[in-house]
């Protein structure tokens, strides 16, 4: 299925009757509305979406629970060039529908917990925070992909962090020794 074939999912649903009926939502949620990440990434792509699916279910406990999957293109900081880098951010996840922190210390500890109004759920705000959660905390090109790969051949030339030289004997400490005779 295309991205373009599907609509932009609501806002806001009705997490709790979804989950009684076994529903699920498939949809697009401009990442332009999404302010917090929006300002974590370097860029987006023109009109970027993030492609998501929901399927909300009831346990055997009678837990409402929502399983995701959801995918966005962004623009990255390589944290080797400091250039732009495209990526595509995925998840699956599944989170335990509660409205109250209470609840949310019941759940069992494979489900993160969704905090919602009694018929209310942000859907947006929900692949907000799946998003960021994904970010990676230290983005890379691919080493024969980043503009700083010659550097990195002169410094790293069979790819391992190099070694600052050191002459055997070098102490770092050795002028704070010869500090400490001189004032002897």
């Amino acid at each position: 299925m295309s991205n373009a074939s599907l609509a932009e999912l609501p806002k806001s649903v009705d997490p709790y009757r979804l989950a009684e009926n076994n529903s699920t939502l498939e949809g697009m949620v401009p990442l332009s509305g999404l302010g917090r990440f929006r300002e974590a990434v370097l860029g987006l792509p023109e009109g970027a979406q993030c492609r998501v699916r929901l399927a909300f279910t009831m346990d055997g406990e009678r837990r409402r629970m929502v399983k995701g999957e959801l995918e966005a293109p962004v623009q990255l900081e390589c944290q080797r060039c400091l250039g732009p880098m495209e990526a595509t951010l995925s998840s699956s996840f599944v989170l335990g529908l509660v409205t109250s922190d209470e609840q949310a210390q019941q759940l069992p500890r494979e489900l993160e917990p969704f905090l919602t109004e009694d018929f209310s759920a942000d859907l947006w705000s929900m692949v907000e925070d799946e998003l960021l959660l994904v970010l990676p905390a230290f983005p890379l090109h691919g080493r024969s992909d980043c503009p700083a790969r010659e550097t990195l051949e002169t410094f790293e030339p069979k790819g391992e962090a190099a070694e600052p030289a050191r002459k055997s004997g070098d102490n770092p400490f050795s002028v704070l020794a010869d500090l400490k005779k001189t004032k002897h």
